[in-house]
């Protein structure tokens, strides 16, 4: 059997996920409403595979996965968010696979399963978030500051006069920024770094 733990902060979505998840090989042993819960219960309960979401109350899934991975279970996140930054702070917490909650039922349980044989699980608009997340080189700290800048709406004269340099070095950090981050215009640029979690 492959003993499951539900973590949610909502009752409903932990009731209907105990509705879904039933097979011959699975069984829900308990769930909590919180990252703290989760930890508690993890040690008390000893699941297999750990379900869990991202955004709690008292201490988030990204916490609570790096506390309980450490003692044996497997997190497979289920969340509704998939921001690149999401994705990569789960992943670096030790998460062993990333759900969106609007997975079927099917992939969700081949998903518990293969993270129960020890298999890393990514839905699949999540790959390249998560190679492209990897591959993106760092922003120099002027770049940052100059897409800081951007994104507070500033022209580049305006930036170039509240960094001290030309408009003409604004323009060369923009278009590295630009290649870094493989857009072609200001606005992407802004985007696509808060997604990545370059920029707050």
């Amino acid at each position: 059997m492959i003993r499951i733990l539900l973590v949610d902060d909502h009752p409903v979505v932990r009731q209907g996920l105990r509705g879904m998840l039933v097979g011959d090989d699975l069984e829900v042993v308990g769930d909590a409403g919180s990252g703290q819960e989760a930890i508690v219960a993890a040690a008390e309960l000893k699941p297999d595979v750990v379900l869990m979401d991202l955004r709690m109350p008292e201490m988030d899934g990204v916490a609570a996965t790096a506390r309980i991975v450490g003692t044996g279970p497997r997190v497979l996140v289920l969340t509704t968010y998939e921001t690149d930054s999401d994705i990569l702070r789960a992943v670096e917490a030790g998460a062993s696979g990333y759900l969106l909650k609007d997975s079927t039922t099917e992939d969700l349980i081949a998903a518990i399963r293969a993270a129960a044989r020890g298999e890393t699980v990514l839905a699949p608009s999540m790959v390249a978030k998560v190679v492209g997340q990897v591959r993106t080189p760092p922003l120099s700290a002027r770049e940052s500051e100059v897409l800081k800048l951007v994104a507070k709406g500033l022209s580049n004269v305006e930036i170039g006069r509240a960094l001290f340099i030309s408009e003409a070095t604004v323009k060369t950090h923009l278009l590295r920024v630009f290649n870094k981050l493989g857009v072609s215009d200001r606005t992407a640029a802004v985007t696509t770094a808060m997604d990545r979690g370059m920029l707050t």
